[in-house]
């Protein structure tokens, strides 16, 4: 079977820089790493293929003959180095996934011990005022805990025996071509030791599936897209390794009257005809409550009024942002009878050679159709 094309398997354009074509390859890596799917081939399968492209890719120069000759560059000898996995080339799974995932996983294959549970990520919904009050909330997260029965050893009895792969050592040596290397032994996982009498309940594992219940913690001032860690609420580590960590990421809901913008609000206030030509006071509502805004006389619509201080106070500033208002002027609907009369009788006075000194944006804007007629018929 022909292999897939390198940038597909990670999913990234083919002009992709170093640091995006890094990160593609740690969602790909964590989505498939046998750990997260145990026993499952194709999962396997999968994060291969996802390291060799990585192995390719990442290297300068050879992602540089893979441009030009795509995978027949790694064979016949192409490549120089190897092929991807082959001699010459990378081992299998310890080397730079340890370097690339040391921070999540605790330390590649090739070290020595248990790795780190997993991270857990968890999408919080919240309303604005949610957001910028601050709010404790519960909620359920599918994980793998910590097995009761045996505190997480795997062991039925806590009787550990050597590994008869590594005897030991918790590392293998093996030869690449003229060169002799080591790496993490994949029967023990490098802790060189092998569980005698798995426990029953968790079949060795050490970890069972559950559901974790929590008190979540939000700071007043988080926004969209602000991520909160709860160290040690992740998966469970295999064979009692540190458990991994818990990051709630924010997502605020829509709110009907305001637009966060950073620290600051943004609303529209809909003032009746009268209000934006005679001028007003009226009331706009804040997070703190309501205010009184003074609608200065002859105000157009799209005016907007600022309001220090009543905005939002972020988790990272001091002093809150300001509130925006834009006055909106609405046309005026349902009219009774005497309304209509008396608008009518008020239309009536804009009309003649006095009436541009009303309107200045309509008068305006008629000079420009003018002009812009005069042009085209000239």
């Amino acid at each position: 079977m022909s292999k897939r094309d390198y940038y597909e398997v990670l999913g990234v354009a083919r002009n992709v820089g170093a640091e995006d074509l890094k990160k593609a390859y740690r969602r790909c890596a964590m989505k498939h790493h046998p750990d997260r799917n145990p026993g499952d081939a194709a999962a396997e399968a999968a994060f291969k293929e996802c390291k060799e492209a990585y192995e390719v890719l990442a290297d300068p120069n050879r992602r540089r003959m893979y441009d030009q000759h795509g995978h027949a560059a790694f064979e016949h000898g192409m490549g120089g180095r190897g092929g991807p996995g082959g001699p010459g080339g990378y081992s299998d799974m310890g080397d730079i996934f340890g370097d690339i995932f040391g921070d999540i996983f605790g330390g590649g294959a090739g070290g020595r011990g248990p790795r780190r549970g997993a991270d857990i990520g968890y999408v919080m919904e919240l309303s604005l005022e949610e957001a910028v009050g601050g709010v404790e909330k519960e909620i359920q997260v599918p994980t793998l805990d910590e097995c009761d029965t045996c505190d997480g050893t795997g062991s039925d009895d806590g009787k550990l025996e050597t590994c008869a792969t590594c005897g030991g050592r918790g590392q293998v040596r093996f030869q690449r071509g003229i060169f002799s290397m080591q790496q993490g032994c994949p029967h023990c996982g490098g802790r060189g030791q092998i569980i005698a009498n798995p426990c029953g309940d968790c079949h060795g594992q050490g970890r069972i599936e559950n559901v974790k219940n929590l008190q979540v913690k939000i700071p007043a001032g988080v926004d969209n897209g602000d991520r909160i860690r709860l160290s040690g609420e992740g998966e469970a580590g295999p064979a009692g390794a540190p458990p991994g960590d818990l990051y709630v990421d924010v997502r605020v809901r829509e709110h009907e009257i305001f637009r966060r913008e950073g620290d600051d609000l943004h609303c529209d206030v809909p003032i009746r005809l009268g209000q934006a030509a005679l001028g007003d006071v009226t009331r706009v509502p804040t997070l703190g409550g309501e205010v009184e805004l003074r609608i200065p006389a002859e105000t157009q619509t799209g005016k907007v009024f600022r309001l220090r201080d009543k905005g939002v106070k972020s988790v990272r500033s001091r002093h809150p942002g300001d509130l925006y208002c834009r006055v909106v002027v609405e046309t005026p609907v349902n009219l009774t009878a005497e309304q209509r009369e008396l608008l009518e009788k008020l239309e009536a006075t804009f009309i003649g050679e006095g009436a541009r000194k009303h309107s200045p944006r309509s008068s305006t804007f008629i000079d420009g159709v003018k002009g812009f007629w005069d042009r085209m018929t000239s």
